[in-house]
């Protein structure tokens, strides 16, 4: 098999040599390019004879996967795949398997690093400090004692509000599977709208598809508190952007928290989010720590051991 891998995984070449060694020793040939590809061309040069890819989160459409006659397995570094045509995959009875689960702890803590941002105004303390300035207009809120919503109680969805009640919040969640786990520690489940209207914070945590695009809109805002905060750190298209600009700029609500957006960043300069205030935005990064793509590589390549011997796991 012609195993390769599309762009960096971003762990330590030993690490790499040590998975690609294995590979070899099995009588695989491994190819991996240390660069990121920006293009469908520079993509099909890469893949076109593969039998299995590596990749992160690049698109990979149907235009690709179609002249790739080879391909029988895409071992995807990364929980969503909503970048891979899985139609076009199904079409041609290509296995992809993804790494959920590598980052759920770094997904987790970037998401109360967003909501300790907003709630003490982390960003306007160290500009205020920098400029000579004291705290006035300053005084935060804390987060024990708020009601915390979460939407979706998948892996991260789950640590989110395990970790919210020992802050001393009260967490309700929505999602379409109820965990008792969660229950026996407090967490009540309960519908959106309630949830959106009983709410102090309200975090994402679910995949996008046809269901999930465009889940919160406009008149979501109007029912939220004008003091709620609302976090996304799964996909952007989850919330309609142009209703979250309108909402904190009427102040429906009173701020947000954002590592995902419509595109992947580097996002436009001259874009509307970056005038919005209240906005705390990081460039898609929660997943993005050593220890989580440690774990990733190790989930990566054991998709393609367990898929070499017929035995496929995390398959999607």
């Amino acid at each position: 098999m012609k195993i390769v891998i599309l762009e960096p995984l971003s762990i330590r070449p030993s690490q790499l040599q040590r998975y690609v060694d294995e590979l070899q020793q099995l009588g695989h040939s491994v190819v991996h390019y240390p660069d990121r590809p920006n293009d469908t061309p520079t993509i099909l040069s890469r893949v076109q004879d593969a039998d299995v890819v590596v990749l992160t989160n690049l698109p990979f459409p149907k235009e690709v996967i179609s002249q790739c006659a080879s391909l029988k397995m895409i071992s995807v570094a990364f929980t969503g795949v909503d970048h891979i045509d899985l139609d076009a995959c199904k079409e041609r009875n290509v296995v992809v398997c993804n790494a959920a689960g590598y980052s759920t702890y770094s997904v987790v803590e970037l998401t109360f690093g967003l909501i300790f941002s907003l709630l003490r105004n982390i960003l306007l303390c160290d500009h205020n400090i920098r400029m000579g300035r004291t705290r006035c207009g300053l005084i935060g809120n804390e987060l024990h004692g708020k009601t915390l919503g979460v939407i979706g109680t998948g892996a991260i969805g789950s640590q989110v509000c395990q970790i919210a009640t020992a802050f001393g919040c009260k967490v309700i969640a929505y999602s379409r599977t109820e965990k008792a786990d969660l229950q026996q520690l407090g967490v009540q489940y309960v519908a959106l709208n309630e949830m959106l209207q009983k709410s102090d914070i309200v975090s994402l945590h679910l995949p996008l598809n046809s269901e999930t695009k465009g889940l919160l809109d406009l008149h979501s805002f109007q029912m939220m508190k004008k003091t709620a905060l609302l976090i996304n750190c799964a996909r952007g298209p989850i919330v309609n952007t142009k209703d979250l600009l309108r909402a904190l700029d009427l102040k429906l609500i009173a701020g947000a928290g954002l590592d995902v957006f419509d595109q992947e960043p580097p996002l436009d300069s001259s874009s509307p989010l970056f005038q919005a205030e209240n906005l705390v935005v990081t460039p898609h990064v929660a997943f993005a720590t050593h220890e989580a793509f440690e774990n990733r590589a190790q989930i990566v390549f054991e998709n393609i051991l367990q898929w070499l011997n017929d035995t496929p796991i995390n398959q999607v």
